[in-house]
């Protein structure tokens, strides 16, 4: 396969595949999803299941329940408060997540400046990420590049500098530990180096001004945030000021589920539908 480099090269490699995925839409009740869906539909690479009900719990519950009997294959939010859905996927019961896994979001970003799509979590889910949390935020990250055709990924660890602050920046002694797994081979094929700022991540040239030496040499793949904060204001940064376009999906269920924020484009929802496809 070879690395899927931009959005719309996603959308070729579905109709290439000629699959179509059952995405279980809860509450398509707006102009924004309904675009989405109708356009993945158009394009040959979803076949669309409306769940709607005035009770906005009972809707998640019956979506999710579709996707845990193997009804559907991917779960998407539309006109519904986030609460809802996640507590219908994260009910011990009757949810889907899975056994022993955290529930986590992957970003991905075309921004007109860099050469590749660009990856990073958590802009939506975990808070503050524990160190097994963090450890599945690769784990995860790695996948789904993987699943874009980028047979070894660089992960970039990010810090606001390159220096390991057990005091003050104590998730930074975490990451040395992450780079250590990674060498062991725990996460698979896979380039990790951090703590890293955000430019020695992505641009070697402030790399090399700074004298420092890294794997990653300025052309990370995918971005593991410190927290939700930094992520979030990553995410919204791009989209605001940058004209960058996004996709995302949640990783640790039985399936990806396309949770878009109410602020996010109709593009970037049809985007995450592809991202979920693959």
């Amino acid at each position: 396969m070879q690395p899927i480099k931009t959005l719309n090269d996603m959308i070729v490699f579905l109709q290439q595949r000629g699959d179509r995925k059952r995405v279980a839409v809860i509450c398509a009740n707006d102009a924004s999803t309904r675009y989405a869906v109708e356009k993945g539909q158009e394009m040959g690479f979803i076949e669309p299941i409306y769940v709607d009900d005035d009770d906005k719990d009972e809707c998640a519950r019956r979506a999710v329940s579709m996707v845990k009997n193997g009804e559907a294959d991917i779960l998407m939010k539309g006109l519904i408060n986030t609460d809802n859905v996640l507590r219908a996927i994260l009910n011990k019961d009757t949810g889907i997540l899975r056994p022993g896994h955290v529930l986590t979001h992957i970003a991905m970003a075309e921004i007109p400046k860099y050469e590749k799509l660009l990856f990073f979590t958590d802009a939506a889910v975990i808070p503050i990420p524990t160190k097994e949390q963090r450890r599945q935020q690769v784990h995860y990250v790695n996948y789904v590049c993987h699943a874009l055709g980028i047979e070894e990924p660089r992960i970039s660890l990010i810090h606001c500098a390159e220096k390991v602050s057990e005091k003050t920046f104590p998730y930074t002694v975490d990451y040395l530990e992450i780079i250590a797994l990674a060498q062991s081979g725990y996460f698979g094929r896979c380039i990790i180096d951090g703590p890293l700022d955000l430019k020695t991540s992505l641009d070697s040239v402030s790399l090399r001004e700074k004298g420092i030496h890294s794997a990653i040499d300025g052309q990370a793949d995918a971005l593991i945030f410190p927290d939700i904060v930094a992520g979030n204001v990553f995410y919204k940064t791009l989209t605001l000021f940058a004209y960058t376009k996004t996709a995302g999906v949640l990783q640790g269920t039985i399936c990806p589920v396309v949770l878009p924020s109410r602020s996010d484009s109709p593009e970037s929802k049809y985007y995450s539908l592809a991202l979920a496809a693959i």
